[in-house]
């Protein structure tokens, strides 16, 4: 069964940086495109990134120019990053690995949630002013 999981959340004062960490572990396709996704207090689930199995990258406007999405492929493992940087306070909020198959982000449900068919339980990010 593919399993998610985040790591890196953490409380940073804004201006600063943090990287989360997805590992995804029995993830037996191959093709995918996986993302990252946030949801504030009282708010709606939004996209931040995205990457597919080519490398293909897709940002939210909010991150686009401060955040950076990457990938390491490994045997039945694959490890996702979001490096933060700049970080606001608006920021703040748990921060959501996910997975889909498709053959890229664009041909997929990409920057809908609604298609994401894996979900780690999430990494809270707290941004102080």
């Amino acid at each position: 069964q593919v399993q998610l999981v985040e790591s890196g959340g953490g409380s940073v004062q804004a201006g600063g940086s943090l990287t989360l960490s997805c590992v995804v572990s029995e993830y037996r396709y191959s093709s995918y495109c996986m993302g990252w996704f946030r949801q504030a207090p009282g708010q709606e689930r939004e996209a931040v990134a995205a990457i597919d199995s080519d490398g293909s990258t897709s940002y939210a406007d909010s991150a686009k120019g401060r955040f950076t999405i990457s990938h390491a492929n490994a045997k039945n493992k694959i490890t996702l990053y979001l490096q933060m940087n700049n970080l606001k306070p608006g920021d703040t909020a748990m921060y959501y690995c996910a997975a889909e198959r498709a053959f890229t982000c664009y041909s997929g449900s990409w920057p809908s949630s609604g298609g994401m068919e894996y979900w780690g339980k999430g990494t809270l990010v707290t941004i102080t002013s």
